[in-house]
């Protein structure tokens, strides 16, 4: 028999089951965007992705040495250490375009996100 406690434990528990579960379901329909570090370059460069929609940048470093990917535009930052993956949400954006660059190598390592708006994108 469940005390008046264990009642209210398994109800917290139910309820945060029910909170999680929409995020979970969201989380996979978001799409995903790959860029791989190499030689302090960004490859690809360039990346298409579709306007309003927030999406999610894979990086993976296959360099020997962390680099930093940052980018005023997107306002975002994230150490991307050597031989690792690491992902950043961007977005919804509106149609435009947005630059990028490897802080450590801010010359070579640079690239950016095309946002474009339709069913265009590649």
């Amino acid at each position: 028999m469940l005390t008046f406690r264990g009642k209210i434990n398994v109800s917290l528990w139910l309820g945060l089951q029910l909170m999680v579960l929409p995020f979970d379901a969201l989380a996979t329909n978001i799409p995903e965007f790959h860029l791989t570090l190499e030689n302090h370059l960004f490859f690809p460069a360039e990346i298409e992705v579709p306007a309003n929609k927030k999406v999610k940048l894979i990086i993976y470093n296959k360099d020997d040495v962390a680099e930093e990917f940052d980018s005023f535009d997107l306002n975002r930052e994230k150490m991307i250490f050597p031989k690792r993956k690491s992902t950043i949400y961007i977005g919804p954006l509106p149609p435009g375009e947005y630059h990028f660059f490897g802080e450590y190598n801010p010359n070579m390592a640079t690239g950016k996100v095309v946002v474009k708006g339709g069913s265009n994108v590649n």
